[in-house]
């Protein structure tokens, strides 16, 4: 019997395909062999040479990478080199290091003792003023000066978050002192024109703030979406129209000035209307501060969880694409106003019903209006990161008056270290530079052979 009848091949059959691994493994690396002979064949011809593989990058090496190129770092490198830069200007601006630079070169030890004492000691007094007390006979009285420092952060915190709101829309809300003074009116005349139940009074003057706030932040909105006019110029104007408004009120009896005076001056709020002490009448700090978590929480909650919040930051990094996948650009852009400017009269609120009880002028805004931007942008728009730049600014302004007092040191000095933090946040790539650190998402360039031209390849492959 032949071997196709007892069922099995023909040895020509078995030798042209491979009936086991082996000899489909050889005939692969065969074929492998082949395409590299190929390749170098090739690289001979045109007088260049392969690149090997590039090896896997170690995922450590490249957390490590984003870790100190990222947005965290910057920001402290950036507080880190203000500091350093306004650590200068103290002691050039200081008498007494004036003085010992005279003879610089006769005692130069004198210059240098003489910096160390006139900037550790303004430092010093900075931290004082805004941590710790290291003065007082006492804890609770030690720990005084951060909760002045919380009482400071408190509306930079809410204000930041509204503005934060807007850039995260691609919306830059500068009308923060216009949106605080309509605030301050609003929850203001409800704190000393009604007789309500203690906690229903508090409420609805709260919500008053909020609502007035987000009215006047509302208009620019409407215009920005309706008729595409500048949010920037549109909310500069509101403010000058809320404050020459509400300085009219101020002087106008039966408006918003205290009855029986010629002073530019509300009344006072009524008990019930008043935020009550966070920890106790000895110090500052009121529940105004409690307010502010609970409104970065929400933000958080808003533009991480909620549909509406990743319309504003779809709008915000593409509106064109967002039109195109059916997200209402004009609405996204009202929306975030008004909220954004509801927390930002969330700051009025914490002025008027907390800080300034008995009542308040046309100065309500303190500034916190445009020093909100810094907050904000320091932060990176992101809620945590806006909580912890109000509290370190909070601290700045709070220990800027023990510094000045202490040492002599002027305030206006705090005021450029605040505006050297803005300038090293907008400007990622000098602080990279500076401390060579690496660009997020940017791998470094690999260390590879030069390819060889073909005008310096070998005689022989030039010859054939």
């Amino acid at each position: 019997m032949s071997d196709q009848a007892a069922g099995g091949k023909a040895p020509e059959d078995v030798t042209d395909s491979p009936a086991t691994p082996a000899a489909a493994d050889a005939s692969f690396d065969i074929a492998g062999e082949a395409d590299v002979a190929g390749e170098a064949d090739v690289a001979l011809e045109t007088g260049t040479q392969v690149a090997p593989d590039e090896p896997e990058p170690n995922r450590w090496n490249e957390a490590l990478r984003q870790i100190a190129g990222g947005s965290v770092v910057i920001s402290i490198l950036a507080v880190v080199l203000a500091l350093v830069v306004g650590a200068i200007l103290i002691a050039v601006t200081d008498p007494s290091v004036q003085k010992a630079a005279g003879y610089f070169f006769a005692r130069p030890g004198d210059t240098f003792q003489a910096i160390w004492n006139v900037v550790s000691g303004a430092y010093s007094s900075l931290f004082q003023g805004a941590i710790y007390n290291f003065g007082r006979p006492t804890f609770l009285t030690g720990i005084r000066p951060f909760m002045d420092t919380l009482t400071y952060a408190t509306p930079l915190i809410v204000a930041g978050l509204g503005v934060g709101l807007g850039f995260r829309t691609g919306i830059f809300n500068i009308g923060g002192q216009g949106q605080m003074l309509i605030a301050a009116a609003f929850c203001g005349w409800i704190g000393w024109s009604f007789d309500l139940p203690p906690v229903l009074h508090l409420v609805v003057a709260i919500v008053a703030g909020f609502v007035g706030g987000a009215l006047w932040a509302g208009i620019a909105g409407v215009l920005k979406a309706r008729t595409g006019a500048h949010e920037v110029i549109v909310t500069i104007m509101l403010n000058w129209i809320a404050f020459y408004l509400i300085s009219y009120l101020l002087r106008t009896p039966g408006a918003l000035q205290q009855h029986g005076t010629n002073n530019p001056k509300s009344p006072a709020i009524l008990p019930n209307a008043i935020l009550p002490p966070l920890f106790g009448p000895q110090y500052q700090l009121h529940w105004g501060f409690v307010i502010a978590v609970v409104a970065t929480i929400a933000v958080w909650w808003l533009l991480e969880r909620s549909s509406l919040g990743f319309k504003f930051r779809a709008v915000g990094e593409n509106p064109h694409a967002a039109r195109v996948a059916g997200i209402s650009v004009n609405s996204a852009i009202v929306w975030s106003m008004v909220i954004g400017g509801g927390l930002v009269g969330l700051a009025a609120v914490d002025q008027v019903l907390g800080t300034t009880t008995g009542g308040f002028g046309s100065s309500i805004d303190a500034g916190i209006g445009f020093d909100a931007i810094t907050v904000a942008l320091l932060g990176r728009s992101r809620p945590l990161g806006i909580f912890v730049a109000g509290v370190l600014f909070g601290a700045f302004k709070a220990g800027g008056f023990l510094m000045q007092a202490a040492n002599s040191i002027p305030i206006d000095i705090v005021l450029v270290v605040q505006s050297l933090i803005v300038l090293f946040i907008a400007a990622p790539p000098l602080v990279r530079a500076i401390f060579r650190l690496p660009t997020p998402g940017k791998r470094p360039p690999s260390k590879k052979s030069p390819a060889t031209p073909a005008s310096v390849a070998p005689k022989e492959v030039a010859a054939k």
